[in-house]
Order: C-alpha cells, then sequence, then structure tokens
C-alpha cells in the first residue's frame, strides 16, 4: 500500500518472472540513484497465475548482475487492491493491456493508469517482447528497454 503523498506503479507482464521483476529493479535503482526512492512505492506482478511465488527467471537474474542491479522478488499475481492503491500499471505488451483493462473495468473506484511500459520509449519500441523463450540477448533487450522507458517515465511523472 503506497504511503501518503508518494507515488506509486506496478509493472506487470505475464508470469512476473521475466520482463516485470526487471523493469522493477531498473526502475528502483534509477529511483534510488536519483535520492527519490522514499517518494515511491515500487513492485510488479503477474496477470496470470502461472509463476506465482517463483523466483525471477535465471536469465533475467545474471543479466542484472552484469548490470549492477539488486532484484529481489517473488512472483505473484495482480490483486483487486493493486487497482485501487497503484498510481500506474505499466505492462509490457497488448495482451497484458487488454487483461489489465478488463480487470479494471471490473473494479469500482479503480484508479490507476493502465499504459504500456513502453509509451515511455524515447526509441518508440512500444512492446517490451517476452524473453522467456528467447536467448540471454533477448533478456539483454529487455533490459534496454526498461531503462530507456523507466527513466523516461520517471522524468514524466516528476
Amino acid at each position: 500500500m503506497a504511503a501518503a503523498g508518494s507515488k506509486s506503479v506496478l509493472f506487470v507482464c505475464l508470469g512476473n518472472i521475466c520482463r516485470s521483476p526487471i523493469a522493477e529493479a531498473v526502475f528502483r535503482k534509477l529511483v534510488t540513484d536519483e535520492g527519490v526512492s522514499h517518494e515511491w512505492n515500487i513492485d510488479s506482478a503477474a496477470t496470470s497465475t502461472y509463476e506465482i511465488g517463483n523466483p525471477p527467471d535465471h536469465r533475467g537474474q545474471s543479466c542484472m548482475r552484469k548490470h549492477g542491479v539488486d532484484m529481489n522478488h517473488t512472483a505473484r499475481q495482480i490483486t483487486k487492491q493493486d487497482f485501487l492503491s497503484y498510481d500506474y500499471i505499466l505492462c509490457m505488451d497488448e495482451s497484458n493491456l487488454r487483461d489489465l483493462k478488463r480487470k479494471c473495468s471490473q473494479i469500482q473506484n479503480c484508479k490507476a493508469k493502465i499504459e504500456l511500459l513502453g509509451s515511455y520509449d524515447p526509441q518508440k519500441r512500444l512492446i517490451i517482447e517476452d524473453p522467456y523463450y528467447g536467448s540471454d540477448e533477448d533478456f539483454e533487450t529487455v533490459y534496454q528497454q526498461c531503462v530507456r522507458c523507466c527513466k523516461s517515465f520517471l522524468v514524466k511523472s516528476s
């Protein structure tokens, strides 16, 4: 639950073991480096139940270690409370967006602004592709996209 006067963002993908925990960790490092981490409540979640309770994908963890970014997350599914408490829910692809908008439409007083994280990409790469069936390079691509998008999001939301 977000503290009074703070901003909150929830990053969402299908399973919450690849893209969204990377985005969460990148954004957490960004706000820490900028000295504004006390202003933010940050988490990530899944639209599905597939990976609940699991740690992030080992390839994603390896990629983050390479870039010196701490990653500590256990996969969870998005809840009704998330739609009521988060300012922003940023997801990775159109399928996530459809699922989230459908869930939000069933919740009274849904306050979250639901958007594609890629809508903040200065390089205009709207979709952050799921690297799960891909290679280490695909995780690196996700990391680089998340860095660009999170920096832009932080500027626009400040």
